[in-house]
């Protein structure tokens, strides 16, 4: 039987399995991404690595890509932001 306290280590495991799928794209373009930390509210927060610091595009990963699995995969994922 699950506890709350469980609840925010689960959570982070299901994100953490996410972001590695996601990562070996994000990699190949010369970046990465680390998750920092999820909020009670379930905000991800995520830093970008490498050229996705410099990267026009990064926005547009992270909201259009990163934010969208995440979201469709962990309906307690509410938003994710980047953070450096």
């Amino acid at each position: 039987m699950s506890t709350s306290s469980d609840q925010p280590h689960a959570l982070t495991a299901q994100v953490e399995r996410v972001l590695a799928a996601i990562r070996p794209s994000v990699q190949a373009d010369g970046g990465d991404l680390e998750l920092v930390d999820i909020t009670e509210t379930g905000e991800v927060r995520i830093r970008l690595l490498g050229a996705c610091i410099e990267c026009p595009s990064a926005d547009m990963t992270l909201k259009g890509g990163i934010e969208q699995n995440l979201k469709t995969l962990i309906p307690e994922v509410t938003s994710v932001v980047a953070v450096s």
